[in-house]
C-alpha cells in the first residue's frame, strides 16, 4: 500500500519524482497537510451547517445541522472503520474497483509510515474529511423530511459502501480503473460533488416531496447564517483543493489561485443572471454562485490557469443557476436545499471541463491521453467515462444502500405529525430561537 500511495502522491508533487531514496519528513509538507485536513474538517459542521441550515425553515434549524454534523462524525467513523482500506489498501484480483479490507480500523498502517513526505496519519485524516463532507452534501436533499436514525445507518454504510470504491477508482493509483484510464479529478469534482449531489437527487425521489412543497412557503430562516455558512466553506476550501497538492508546492499556490478566482467569477455570474430574470440581486444567490465555482473548479483547480479558471467558474454559475431555477422545477422533484443543482450539476461541469482547459505540462498533469499525447479530445472522452461509471455506481448504491437503512429503521420517513411539528421539537426535543 505505501508504494502505491507514493506513486499517487508523486504525480501531483513532481519533486518526490526527484527523490533517489525513500521519502523523507518535510516538516512544511507535514504542516502543511496537517492544515489543510483542519481547514476541509471546518468546512462541514460549520461550514456546510451553517449553509444549509440557514436555509431551512426554523422548526427545522437544529435537525438540519444535526444532520450535517452526524453526517461527519459517523462518516469518519466508517473512513476508519474500513473506508480507508477500501480506498487505498491493496485490492488484490479487485484491484479496478476496491483496495481490500488489509487495513481496517488502520491495521498495518504505523504512525511512523510516511504518505510522500508526511506521516500517512495525516493522510488519513485528509481523506477522511473528503468522505465526511461528501455525504453531508446529500443531506441538504432531504432535509426536514428523513429519519434521523435512517440517516446514521445511511451515512455509515454509504460512505463504505459507495463512496469509498469510487474513490479508489479514481484516485486509488495502479491498478484502478479510472486513475489507469487516466481520468483527471484534482480534489473530488467526481468523487465527492457529483456523487454527493446525485445521491442527495436518489434520496429525494426514494423518499417522496415533503408534504406542503409548492402549495406553502418554505421561506430560509436567516440568509445571514446561509452567507456565514458560505464564507466558512470558501474559507475551508482553500485546504480541500489547496491540500489536494499533497505538499507546500507550486502546484498548490496554483490550486490557491483558481479557487479565489472562480468563485468570485461565479458569485458576479449568478447576480447578473438574477438580475436579468428577476430584475433583484439576492445575497442567497451570491453566496449560491460562490459555491457553485468553487464546486465547478475542484476538478480542475491545480491543472488550470487564470483563463480556464475564469471560464469554469462562469460557466458552472450558469449551469447551477439553470439546475436550481428551471430544471428542478420542470421535473418537479424536491431537493430541499439544492444539492443536485449546485453540487452534481457543476461538479459534472467541472470534471468535463478539466479536459478543455487543463494545462498540457507535464508537471501538473496524472497519466492520461493529455499528458501522453495531447490528445486533448481523448481526454475528454476519458473525462467522460469517469463522469458515467461514478454516476452509474453512485446511483445503484445509492438506492441499495437507502433501502437496508430504510428496512432497519421500519421506512426512511418521518410520520406526517413530526413533519408538521418540525423535526427539532419532533426528534430532538429541543427548539431554536429564531436568529
Amino acid at each position: 500500500m505505501k508504494n502505491k500511495l507514493y506513486s499517487l502522491l508523486a504525480l501531483l508533487s513532481p519533486a518526490l519524482l526527484l527523490a533517489d531514496d525513500a521519502p523523507v519528513l518535510d516538516s512544511g509538507n507535514t504542516a502543511w497537510m496537517m492544515m489543510s485536513a483542519a481547514l476541509v474538517l471546518l468546512m462541514t459542521p460549520a461550514g456546510l451547517a451553517l449553509f444549509y441550515g440557514g436555509m431551512t425553515r426554523s422548526k427545522n434549524l437544529l435537525n438540519t445541522y444535526a444532520m450535517v454534523f452526524g453526517a461527519f462524525v459517523v462518516g469518519f467513523v466508517a473512513w476508519i472503520v474500513a473506508g480507508y482500506s477500501m480506498a487505498f489498501g491493496d485490492g488484490g484480483s479487485m484491484q479496478s474497483f476496491i483496495g481490500g479490507f488489509g487495513n481496517m480500523f488502520l491495521s498495518e498502517v504505523k504512525w511512523t509510515d510516511l504518505s510522500g513526505t508526511y506521516p500517512t496519519y495525516v493522510f488519513v485524516v485528509f481523506q477522511g474529511t473528503f468522505a465526511a463532507i461528501t455525504v453531508a452534501i446529500a443531506s441538504g436533499s432531504v432535509i426536514e423530511r428523513m429519519k434521523f436514525s435512517t440517516w446514521l445507518i445511511f451515512v455509515f454504510i454509504w460512505t463504505i459502501a459507495v463512496y469509498a470504491p469510487i474513490t479508489h477508482m479514481v484516485w486509488g493509483g495502479s491498478g484502478a480503473l479510472l486513475f489507469d484510464a487516466g481520468a483527471l479529478d484534482f480534489a473530488g469534482g467526481t468523487v465527492v460533488h457529483m456523487n454527493g449531489g446525485l445521491a442527495g437527487l436518489v434520496l429525494a425521489i426514494l423518499i417522496g416531496k415533503r408534504k406542503d412543497y409548492q402549495k406553502a412557503a418554505m421561506k430560509p430562516m436567516s440568509i445571514m447564517l446561509t452567507a456565514l455558512g458560505a464564507a466558512l466553506l470558501w474559507f475551508g476550501w482553500f485546504g480541500f483543493n489547496g491540500g489536494s497538492a499533497f505538499g507546500a508546492n507550486s502546484v498548490a499556490g496554483l490550486a490557491y489561485l483558481t479557487t479565489a478566482l472562480a468563485p468570485s467569477v461565479a458569485a458576479i455570474t449568478w447576480m447578473l443572471l438574477e438580475y436579468a430574470v428577476y430584475k433583484k440581486v439576492t445575497l442567497l444567490g451570491a453566496v449560491s454562485g460562490v459555491v457553485a465555482g468553487l464546486v465547478a473548479i475542484t476538478p480542475a483547480a491545480g491543472f488550470v490557469d487564470v483563463s480556464g479558471s475564469f471560464i469554469i467558474g462562469a460557466f458552472g454559475s450558469v449551469i447551477a443557476f439553470f439546475g436550481v431555477v428551471v430544471l428542478k422545477k420542470k421535473l418537479g422533484y424536491d431537493d430541499s436545499l439544492d444539492a443536485f443543482g449546485i453540487h452534481f450539476l457543476a461538479g459534472l461541469w467541472g470534471a468535463l471541463a478539466t479536459a478543455l482547459f487543463a494545462l498540457n505540462d507535464k508537471d501538473l498533469l496524472w497519466d492520461g491521453p493529455l499528458k501522453e499525447s495531447g490528445d486533448r479530445m481523448g481526454q475528454f472522452m476519458v473525462q467522460l467515462e469517469s463522469v458515467a461509471v461514478v454516476g452509474l455506481f453512485t446511483l445503484v448504491g445509492t438506492i441499495v444502500v437507502y433501502y437496508i437503512a430504510s428496512a432497519l429503521t421500519g421506512g426512511g420517513r418521518v410520520d406526517e405529525e413530526s413533519e408538521s411539528i418540525g423535526l427539532d421539537e419532533a426528534t430532538h426535543g429541543e427548539k431554536s430561537l429564531n436568529i
